[in-house]
């Protein structure tokens, strides 16, 4: 395990328990308490945890931990749920895509498709989205018009909000939107931490004809702060196998179309 990935583990720990201990991490991990200790004054210098005598507490920004600490958690089951997802895009669709690493990775299968190969200008789909960091990787493909919100940046997530985002999108008609979500729940339905992004994303899935939510199972069955949407919006659900067949059904006897890979 090198130090990115270390660092990502601690802070997921921390996310599940609240507190860690030097000495127990350096037992799970396998690595030195000195290791451990740096790791943590690491995290704590970018005011990602507090430091304790003895090991760590989670700071208050630990729910919207920065996109980049977030990227490599669960990397295979969002990879898989990307490949899935991009699957059900036809040529010449619009498509709509909000922040997040899940969707980052809709975004990429999307671009290395086989489906939407095309000549330099060929257009073959469109995005809309309000994701910085995946404006970036997509404008310098051919075969997609990319379209972007304007609105203020938030630096953990790279998305653009504020009305300006709506302005943009109200005058647009999307044919699907995959949005990545911080909790979904069968009876209430989709959830963002921060309000500001659960407006921008609750409009991308009202101008669009489908909506499909891609959600790692971590974020199936709970609530957060901020409603996206009710579940009578959401078409279908992209995650994991590790989805609780409880959850599932409820999902499927709610309309929604459940895909696990």
């Amino acid at each position: 395990m090198n130090r990115y990935e270390r660092l990502n583990l601690l802070l997921e720990l921390l996310a599940e328990r609240g507190r860690v201990e030097v000495d127990d991490i350096a037992a799970e991990l396998d690595v030195s308490g000195a290791t451990v200790r740096r790791d943590l004054d690491h995290l704590a210098g970018q005011q990602l945890l507090t430091r304790t005598r003895g090991g760590a507490v989670a700071h208050s920004v630990a729910y919207g931990l920065p996109l980049r600490y977030k990227s490599v958690l669960r990397a295979g089951e969002k990879q898989r749920i990307g490949r899935a997802a991009a699957g059900q895009v036809a040529r010449g669709a619009v498509v709509g895509i909000n922040g997040g690493t899940t969707t980052t990775e809709v975004a990429r299968a999307l671009m290395t498709s086989p489906d939407f190969g095309g000549a330099a200008g060929d257009g073959v789909i469109t995005v809309v989205t309000n994701a910085l960091n995946i404006a970036n990787e997509l404008a310098v493909r051919p075969q997609v018009k990319l379209v972007v919100t304007g609105g203020v940046a938030r630096p953990l997530s790279y998305e653009l909000t504020s009305p300006l985002a709506g302005k943009i999108l109200s005058g647009l008609s999307l044919d699907v939107t995959f949005l990545g979500v911080d909790a979904i729940d069968p009876d209430s339905g989709a959830y963002a931490h921060h309000e500001a992004a659960a407006d921008v994303d609750r409009m991308l899935a009202e101008r669009a004809e489908r909506v499909v939510v891609v959600a790692d199972s971590s974020k199936i069955g709970i609530r957060a702060f901020a409603e996206i949407c009710p579940i009578g919006l959401v078409h279908a659900l992209v995650t994991d196998t590790d989805a609780d067949e409880d959850d599932v059904r409820r999902f499927r006897e709610r309309g929604v179309e459940v895909i696990r890979v």
